[in-house]
């Protein structure tokens, strides 16, 4: 059996939509109870009785009707947030059910209508309480609902003048229609409370989007803002050899191409988020580099405080190491950097990178850079903490902490450890800038 489009398009649609509908329909069967209800009383014994006025509570009670559709569809949509408030609609609706509960009333007290007709007026009034929880603050109810529950009162009371039984149906009344709007407006707070969850859910798929893109930039300014540093510095060198005539120079060349396709090699890394470094060969590194830079490099206490960190820490601490000297090859003129490990009292590994000759300039970089601000990020995740201060004498410190055993499952989780991956190019490349530093110093003598 080929089943309807509507219902295939239902079945294979979110769950979101699913409950939508769901509780739409479920709100507008309410509104067409009433219709139905109305039918069943008044021709439930004898369709004739009552006569012409019998048709006019009918037509009265089929627009009344059509209009608590609209209502409650114009309403749900201003719960949630969807569209205007149809102040129109609900007076228009509030009107025809005075309206008709006067003529029911009416109609019963001057025997043009069965008194079995009485439950109508009651019907109109419950069910208008529907949209008006939709429509209007729980505060400001009871003002929208008093008139038509006074005309409902004034028909029962043209047949029952008891003042007893007058009070015992506005209790009576009052209760269903609280309870009818109750479930209005459960309903529709049920769908603007799966709205927000669904929006939620897309702004935390946004924010896994945003994260992954600072990562990669992260990442990216990490990788390169050394790597480009070195490049220029034996570019650099390799210029001065070549005007000397130095066969040197070509020996340059090639480590500037070398290191440009160890370039390639880290992006590729970094795209696909599993780049880690080793501190070892990132300390090896980091002295080459100064020490090409003519700035001499002092590790102190490397040994004692190096081999308990565990690999996301000391990967951690490697990334450290990478951009402060990056940033002491661009933003100063540093005669001597200073690397220093140890252990701070509350048993963490701190990293303090201190060089002389900083400007102004390092300060302000320190405070809005990315680089710093990408470090930050890294060591909050270990649950490790980053300063930057300047000191008297041109003096900049760069200060790291995080603890011995950290661990975390972000986006930089190691896939290989740091010597896999890493250290045999380090290694190689820390040694090569060792040379090339001697190279300088020679060609500066």
């Amino acid at each position: 059996m080929r089943l309807p489009r509507w219902w295939s398009r239902m079945r294979h649609s979110s769950h979101q939509r699913r409950v939508h509908a769901y509780t739409r329909s479920s709100l507008y069967f309410v509104a067409l109870m009433e219709l139905v209800s109305t039918a069943l009383i008044l021709f439930s014994a004898s369709p004739l009785d009552g006569g012409w006025v019998t048709l006019a509570v009918c037509v009265l009670v089929t627009h009344h009707t059509l209009l608590m559709l609209f209502t409650t569809r114009d309403g749900l949509d201003h719960y949630l947030h969807q569209g205007e408030r149809p102040v129109k609609l609900l007076i228009w609706t509030g009107f025809l059910t005075c309206v008709t509960s006067l003529v029911v009333g009416g109609g019963i007290a001057l025997d043009l209508l069965p008194e079995k007709a009485l439950p109508v007026a009651f019907l109109l009034c419950s069910y208008f309480g529907g949209p008006v929880a939709l429509l209007v603050p729980l505060r400001r109810m009871a003002p929208q609902l008093a008139a038509p529950l006074v005309c409902c009162l004034v028909a029962f009371g043209l047949q029952c003048p008891g003042i007893t039984a007058i009070l015992a149906l506005a209790v009576v009344q009052s209760v269903v229609m609280v309870l009818i709007g109750a479930t209005f407006r459960t309903s529709a707070w049920t769908l603007r409370v799966l709205d927000r969850v669904d929006a939620a859910r897309e702004t935390e798929k946004r924010l896994a989007v945003a994260e992954e893109r600072l990562r990669f930039g992260r990442d990216l300014h990490d990788v390169l803002g050394r790597n480009l540093s070195v490049i220029a510095l034996k570019s650099e060198l390799a210029a001065q050899l070549a005007r000397r005539g130095s066969p040197a120079a070509v020996d340059q060349l090639a480590e500037v191409q070398r290191i440009a396709r160890e370039s390639q090699r880290e992006i590729r890394e970094v795209v696909r988020g599993y780049r880690q470094v080793d501190l070892r060969a990132e300390l090896a590194g980091a002295r080459g580099v100064l020490e090409a830079a003519d700035i001499r490099c002092a590790l102190v206490g490397v040994d004692s405080v190096a081999p308990a960190l565990s690999p996301k820490a000391g990967s951690a601490l490697g990334w450290v190491v990478r951009e402060g000297v990056t940033n002491v090859l661009r933003h100063s003129s540093a005669e001597l950097c200073t690397i220093t490990f140890g252990t701070s009292r509350d048993g963490r590994a701190e990293l303090s990178l201190e060089n002389d000759g900083a400007v102004a300039r390092e300060t302000a970089a320190a405070g809005t850079g990315t680089g710093l601000a990408g470090l930050r990020e890294r060591l909050s995740a270990l649950g490790g903490t980053l300063s930057a201060e300047r000191a008297e004498g041109g003096i900049f410190r760069l200060t790291a902490r995080v603890p011995l055993d950290a661990e975390d499952s972000g986006p930089d989780a190691p896939v290989a450890t740091g010597a896999e991956r890493v250290g045999a190019g380090d290694a190689g490349e820390a040694w090569d800038a060792g040379k090339a530093g001697d190279v300088e110093r020679e060609v500066r003598r």
